[in-house]
């Protein structure tokens, strides 16, 4: 089966490719690609594109996105190549090349957020793309019906007058173009379904792009609940991202806040550690006691919470790249394997069964505790520490591959050796033993393993084991070490926004807290004969007469939260990262559109962008004069900083002489 051929794009003077704004998600990214594939060739870091001339290279594409493109799933598309040329990175013959051009998608995907205003960063951060066309609306279309392509591209009605061949725009080769576009990206754009710009980032493991100050304003702003998906809590509410407004939304809508939610998640695990605690504590062989059908409440709870977080995910791509879904799942299996032990055992009055259920309890706490403690993740040292862990634990299991081998090579030498004299699960011990330091062990045992050959062979282990393995495990994981703490606040950025994203976007309309969440479950048989508007308003009714108390709770935090922001003038979008904001006014990069492109009659009140490609964006730029006086004394300040480097050098060498 041969792949499918490359589409050549129309181009403009600059050599960037003309993007319409009803192109579809998959000839928009093969647009995109082509252009990044043309202009980066050799390898580069982020850092390059931001200043260095390779970043210059982009600003007409920069300019050409800020001024003339509207299409709303653009940030979308440099995200998701982002993540597909660094697949392509693992099987690339240029080393460093991809990885390269997706460092280029994301410096692009921030330098056009630069030039948006809030209401427009929020939309092409927030608005989700599109899922595949049900079948019900095919048939609408084949009907002649009104109706929309997923991208954006509309369909007329067919009448009378209505030719028997469709008109459309462009040439032969431009279908064929289009056709190639969609081959070559189609399991990109399934992959991206459902997902959000900041989803897809999470998902490509855009890091450098979330990083940014434009992009953790907005996450910032999920964090604390002022920017909001829903604003009422009624039958026709429907999900879209905006600032919240006090006077018009609903307080019950607060409950979906990432910061209660996460306060509401480790006194639910507090719970649950206590009843864990209780449970094992007071073994009983004989019946179920009280705190044992709490604890089976909690774990049903917490298992159906995290279905729903994986059914609200969209993709198993985004639920995976949290780093407590191991955790998570593990939590759910244990309980599992607890209560189905515990059934058989007191059903069939057998003890051992009973005892060995209690002991599968036990191995609960090996998540549990860890998973409450969580919240620590949320803070700049233990987030930092968490990805650190992470790629540690990844180079460790791959040397663990080199150290079986050769362990059970001395093994089965050993085994050979001392048939006679030591059982082999005898021996197996004893080298585990050795290998984790126990040399001395080894050779008091060597003579009995062989006479001639036993001290030997054993030499050769413990200088294998304990020397050559052991440091260079060492030397291995310093490595990895190393290389996390380079990027250390682009790792907790990336862990923070996870959470925060996954805590904010879910597209239930009624969120029960677990264990409240089991409740609905009971009018869930009423969905075969009630129309979905009834059930709706019912799950809202019992939403409200549930969580009244953490509503509560929530009006009083937010009422004296309000009262010390007005004390202190605390500026709103801070998330439990983010400092207090510096008096002085930000400096901008050199290479920015905002100081290159500026544009100083940019139409402030303009109409809304994104509502069918109309929303110019808010430009932030100086004037000409002052632009060059900028320049100029950068220029001097280059100078001077080369002419006192050159000067420490012709020091340092007139000291080595």
């Amino acid at each position: 089966m041969s792949l499918p051929s490359t589409p050549n794009w129309p181009l403009d003077g600059a050599g960037v490719p003309t993007i319409d704004g009803n192109d579809s998600f998959g000839v928009l990214v093969d647009k995109l690609s082509q252009y990044f594939e043309r202009n980066v060739k050799i390898p580069h870091v982020f850092e390059d594109f931001r200043r260095s001339v390779q970043g210059r290279a982009l600003e007409p594409l920069v300019a050409y996105l800020a001024d003339d493109v509207h299409h709303p799933a653009l940030v979308s598309a440099l995200l998701a190549l982002k993540g597909h040329f660094s697949a392509l990175e693992e099987t690339s013959d240029e080393p460093g090349v991809n990885e390269a051009r997706g460092y280029a998608c994301e410096h692009v995907a921030w330098q056009f957020l630069s030039n948006l205003a809030d209401r427009d960063v929020i939309d092409f951060l927030l608005l989700e793309l599109p899922g595949p066309v049900s079948p019900s609306s095919t048939s609408e279309v084949e009907e002649g019906h009104s109706s929309r392509h997923p991208n954006g591209i509309g369909a007329t009605p067919a009448n009378e007058g209505t030719p028997l061949l469709a008109d459309v725009s462009g040439s032969y080769f431009d279908q064929n173009s289009q056709v190639a576009a969609h081959a070559r990206f189609n399991s990109l754009t399934s992959q991206c379904e459902n997902l959000s710009a900041l989803e897809i980032a999470a998902v490509s493991g855009a890091k450098k792009f979330l990083s940014q100050r434009v992009v953790q304003k907005i996450i910032n702003g999920l964090w604390c609940g002022d920017i909001v998906f829903w604003e009422t809590l009624s039958v026709d509410s429907n999900k879209k991202p905006r600032k919240y407004n006090r006077h018009h939304a609903d307080l019950f809508c607060r409950l979906r806040v990432p910061l209660y939610l996460k306060v509401f998640e480790t006194l639910f695990f507090a719970v649950f550690l206590g009843l864990y605690y209780a449970v094992l504590v007071h073994r009983d062989f004989e019946r179920v006691t009280i705190p044992e059908i709490l604890l089976y409440v909690w774990i049903a709870s917490f298992a159906y919470d995290e279905f729903a977080d994986w059914v609200d995910a969209g993709q198993t791509s985004f639920y995976a790249s949290d780093f407590w879904w191991t955790w998570d799942i593990s939590i759910v299996v244990v309980g599992l394997v607890f209560c189905i032990m515990r059934v058989v055992g007191l059903s069939s009055n057998r003890r051992d069964t009973v005892d060995l259920a209690y002991d599968v309890l036990g191995l609960e706490a090996l998540f549990l505790v860890p998973r409450i403690f969580s919240l620590l993740s949320l803070n700049r040292y233990f987030g930092t520490l968490i990805p650190c862990l992470k790629e540690m634990t990844k180079d460790f299991v791959k040397f663990l591959s080199l150290v079986v081998i050769l362990y059970l090579g001395f093994l089965t030498t050993f085994v050979l050796l001392a048939r006679d004299t030591i059982k082999p699960t005898d021996m197996s011990w004893i080298l585990i033993k050795v290998f984790f330091g126990s040399s001395y062990l080894g050779f008091d045992v060597a003579k009995e393993i062989s006479p001639f050959f036993g001290p030997p062979i054993m030499l050769i282990f413990v200088s294998l084991t304990n020397i050559l393995l052991i440091t260079s495990l060492i030397s291995l994981l310093s490595n990895s070490l190393s290389k996390v703490l380079d990027h250390a606040r682009d790792e907790y950025l990336f862990i923070y926004s996870v959470y925060v994203l996954e805590a904010s976007s879910s597209n239930r309309l009624t969120y029960f807290l677990p264990p409240l969440n089991l409740i609905p479950l009971c009018i869930r048989p009423f969905r075969l004969f009630l129309p979905s508007e009834r059930l709706r308003g019912a799950r809202i009714v019992l939403l409200k007469a549930t969580h009244l108390p953490f509503v509560f709770a929530i009006w009083c935090y937010e009422q004296i939260a309000d009262a010390h922001k007005r004390d202190s003038k605390v500026v709103s979008f801070n998330g439990p990262q983010t400092p207090l904001p510096s008096k002085k006014p930000p400096r901008l990069a050199v290479n920015t559109p905002r100081l290159l492109m500026a544009d100083s009659h940019a139409a402030p009140n303009s109409p809304g962008r994104l509502q069918q490609a109309s929303r110019p964006h808010t430009r932030v730029g100086l004037t000409e004069p002052e632009l060059k006086t900028m320049v100029l004394k950068l220029t001097r300040q280059v100078e001077q900083l080369t002419e006192m480097v050159s000067q420490l050098q012709q020091r340092e060498a007139n000291m080595a002489a």
